[in-house]
């Protein structure tokens, strides 16, 4: 049994992670965290997959290297998609992406068997959660919704016009899935900005239809995993102090990800650090 916190390093290429970081600390507050935004290199679904894996891999040797990470969450749907066998292959500790646990928790939730999922560009290109979901049985529809993450960093995470954009989004969505001969019964945000939009999304989605926040299951997965690799923590463990519980650190933007970062993680994010990974 381990006695010593776990440290778990927590990687996006920006800081729409920290909502995979929140649901870590609210269910592990007694571990340690390392959060890295490769913000000098984003948006990530503009890279070749060679890049992607380049600059993940980086970034994940960071994270166990220089911080001492035990455990790493790829808070990144991208690099989820993309890059996981590279990050597994670069680094000697336990990997857990977010499309995986998305789609397991989708399954667990749905009646029907047919899913929605919205997603950037890049993650609905790849195919990433329509595979994960055929794998176990279901039938999928991804749908990009380019606009929310430029409204939610804008911080219209409750204006009229960012439900109405989710209303068209959600409609065009439905009314595919109907064309399909589907009856889904399941939403999942396939994207780490989402969770601050879930109350516009509920509203929105037609009656019966459960929305899935992939951030809240990859969270959920890394606390099993990291329980069943090293045995249950000792509940009797106080937590760190908040300068010792978390680091988070950014390739560029220090000053943005400070400002916005407090909107994703729901408290402030501290001093953040600025380091330097390469081109």
């Amino acid at each position: 049994m381990q006695t010593t916190p776990p440290t778990i390093g927590v990687f996006d290429s920006g800081f729409g992670g920290l909502t995979v970081l929140r649901a870590l600390m609210e269910r592990m507050p007694q571990a340690r965290y390392a959060f890295l935004g490769d913000t000098a290199r984003l948006p990530y679904g503009s890279k070749s997959r060679r890049t992607i894996a380049r600059y993940a891999a980086e970034s994940a040797q960071f994270l166990v290297r220089e911080q001492g990470a035990e455990f790493l969450v790829i808070a990144c749907n991208t690099a989820s998609a993309l890059a996981l066998d590279a990050i597994q292959d670069a680094v000697p500790v336990p990997v857990l992406g977010v499309i995986e646990p998305g789609a397991e928790a989708a399954r667990a939730a749905s009646v029907t068997g047919d899913v929605l999922v919205i997603a950037t560009d890049a993650t609905v290109q790849s195919h990433a959660y329509a595979a994960a979901c055929r794998a176990r049985g279901l039938r999928a529809i991804e749908k990009a919704c380019p606009l929310l993450v430029p409204l939610v960093e804008e911080g219209w995470i409750g204006h009229p016009v960012t439900a109405e954009v989710i209303r068209i989004y959600l409609g065009e969505l439905t009314a595919e899935a109907a064309a399909c001969g589907l009856n889904p019964d399941v939403l999942v945000l396939g994207c780490t900005h989402y969770p601050l939009l879930r109350p516009l999304l509920e509203a929105a989605v037609p009656a019966g239809v459960r929305v899935i926040d992939s951030a809240q299951a990859a969270a959920q997965a890394a606390v099993q995993l990291i329980n069943g690799a090293s045995g249950s923590h000792e509940t009797g463990q106080h937590s760190p102090s908040a300068q010792d519980q978390l680091r988070c650190f950014a390739t560029d933007s220090v000053d943005k990800f400070e400002r916005l970062g407090s909107r994703f993680l729901g408290h402030p994010v501290g001093k953040v650090q600025l380091v330097d990974l390469g081109g």
